[in-house]
């Protein structure tokens, strides 16, 4: 049974989700094996495995996104990505 999950999250990293956070969190999206997806504020949502689609969103310290995943492991997935995404990769 396939299921869905949805979290919002402050970005952590200093410069925000630029190049190696950036990378690092579409890295760890792709490997999930779920169907993942962020969007900035009102945005559009992007492919969250796609590190251009990610560095697109322009994604600053502080700033909110919203992560969906679809699949047996959404939950565990959002708990891995939510990690990433709100520690300071530049630091």
């Amino acid at each position: 049974m396939s299921s869905q999950a949805t979290r919002t999250v402050r970005i952590g990293s200093s410069n925000g989700l630029h190049a190696r956070p950036a990378k690092l969190f579409a890295q760890a999206a792709k490997e999930s094996g779920a169907a993942v997806t962020v969007a900035k504020g009102s945005g559009a949502a992007v492919n969250a495995a796609s590190i251009l689609s990610v560095i697109s969103l322009g994604a600053e310290h502080g700033d909110y996104v919203t992560l969906t995943a679809e699949g047996d492991n959404a939950e565990h997935v959002l708990d891995a990505l939510t990690e990433l995404l709100t520690t300071d990769h530049d630091a």
